[in-house]
């Protein structure tokens, strides 16, 4: 959700299905293309603790589109680190953040919600980040008060605008997870009937991914298997066939 909505910042029209083919149909090792990279950044910040440090920065601002030198990275990282160590609380430390990003460079935004999220992690000692706030700069925590421009960091009201997006988005995170638990142990209860050598590997992925391909192949699997297990899963009510399509599809939870 907070990579499609990067895309509308980026100014590009993909929405998350678009994203899912992207980078789910992708030939394993290719370029995803521009917007399968923005989704990776997202990907990334959510697989790894709140850390930031120069090579890890320089490679998000590639995935990016942006270019930084080594001097401003590094001073970026030191901010990070002070903002996520203070005392002051963490959606102020995530507002903070963003706004001295977009001060120093008004086209990072991306960067900035991608930092805010990182800090608000940093500074309530999660092990990995939620992306939170990106999927919330177009809702109304962002807008004034008669629904006008949108509030970008560093303006006015941001930081109240923060709080209130945070509400928000932790509310929807908690709603989703629980229809996901939900649907995980659906999943659970019917993986031992399956009878497929290889399944394991695919209950594996569908727990871990967002998606897979109906055309998943592994050591174990056959592409036929493969489309027989999901076809079985499917009519068990376990997974989901996220593409609306005959062919090309993707499942998940």
């Amino acid at each position: 959700r907070c990579a499609a909505a990067s895309m509308r910042l980026a100014g590009r029209a993909e929405d998350g299905a678009a994203l899912r083919d992207a980078w789910y149909l992708r030939q394993a090792g290719s370029d995803p293309g521009p917007a399968g990279t923005i989704f990776g950044a997202w990907r990334q910040l959510a697989g790894e603790p709140p850390v930031a440090t120069p090579d890890r920065l320089g490679k998000i601002l590639d995935q990016l589109g942006l270019h930084w030198d080594g001097a401003a990275i590094a001073a970026l990282c030191v901010e990070v680190d002070t903002l996520a160590e203070s005392r002051r609380p963490a959606p102020f430390a995530a507002a903070a953040i963003a706004a001295e990003v977009v001060a120093m460079r008004p086209d990072a935004e991306l960067l900035a919600w991608w930092l805010a999220d990182l800090v608000l992690a940093k500074n309530l000692r999660w092990p990995r980040p939620l992306p939170l706030l990106m999927a919330q700069a177009f809702g109304p925590a962002f807008r004034g008060e008669a629904g006008g421009k949108r509030i970008r960091p560093g303006e006015n009201r941001f930081e109240r605008a923060v709080c209130v997006a945070l509400v928000q988005a932790a509310a929807e995170s908690c709603r989703l997870a629980a229809e996901l638990s939900r649907r995980a142990e659906r999943l659970l209860a019917v993986a031992p009937k399956l009878r497929a050598k290889g399944a394991g590997d695919v209950i594996f992925l569908l727990l871990s991914e967002d998606a897979v391909s109906g055309s998943l192949t592994t050591k174990n699997l056959s592409r036929f298997a493969a489309r027989r297990l999901f076809e079985r899963l499917q009519q068990s009510d376990a997974v989901r066939e996220l593409s609306g399509r005959t062919s090309f599809r993707l499942f998940g939870l």
